[in-house]
């Protein structure tokens, strides 16, 4: 039986069993690789039988493309939620800064997940290659979004091409962040963040007087 549909609701009993296969999925590939894993390991550090596997994906394959799309969607969940709503009166280089740190929290939080979606999604031979799309479209462009609104209040350096420097921020956010948590755990997150900041502050250009102790220090 294949996955659900998004219009067809999981019962809370599979949902629950969809996101253990998917933990235990997300650690074994991290640990040995795609190729390495197998059915009957997902299934085994799952704690269920190798058959609710195909019941609910229909193969490896499949489980792990439901896999990528289900990461994506959490980190762009993550990513819009650090947004500040409209009437907290935030800037676009405030919310910018906000989501920069939201996306060091999640990664550190989800390691092996990002390992995994940056090892594997860019893979253009994999069933998987529409969430490479799907990173583009919806984690990528909550950054690109804010850049966009940074262009049009004239905050953003000349001619720069939002799409690309969104995609730019996205992937120095994941390196750093991976490197963080692999060489310098030690570090308080906050002197992470506030590297990254400071970077982004020399991308945009000049901050006005009110914006730029957000995007230095928040």
């Amino acid at each position: 039986m294949s996955a659900s549909t998004p219009d067809q609701p999981l019962s809370g009993r599979r949902e629950t069993t969809r996101r253990r296969l998917f933990e235990a999925a997300v650690t074994l590939i991290s640990e040995q690789g795609y190729g390495a894993t197998t059915v009957d390991e997902i299934a085994e550090r799952a704690g269920v039988a190798k058959g609710t596997v195909y019941y609910n994906f229909g193969g490896k394959g499949e489980l792990y493309a439901a896999l990528m799309e289900w990461g994506v969607t959490r980190l762009t969940d993550t990513l819009k939620g650090a947004v500040p709503p409209p009437e907290a009166g935030a800037s676009p280089r405030e919310a910018l800064s906000a989501v920069l740190r939201a996306g060091v929290v999640f990664i550190g939080e989800h390691e092996s997940l990002a390992r995994l979606l940056m090892a594997e999604a860019w893979r253009t031979n994999r069933v998987w290659y529409a969430t490479v799309l799907q990173i583009r479209t919806e984690a990528i462009g909550v950054i690109t979004g804010l850049l966009d609104e940074l262009a049009e209040d004239g905050s953003l350096l000349p001619d720069l091409d939002t799409g690309l420097a969104g995609s730019a921020l996205f992937g120095m956010v994941v390196t750093v962040a991976l490197d963080w948590r692999t060489l310098q755990p030690e570090r308080p997150v906050e002197e992470v963040h506030t590297a990254l900041a400071r970077m982004v502050g020399g991308l945009v250009g000049p901050a006005a007087s009110s914006d730029r102790t957000s995007i230095r220090d928040s």
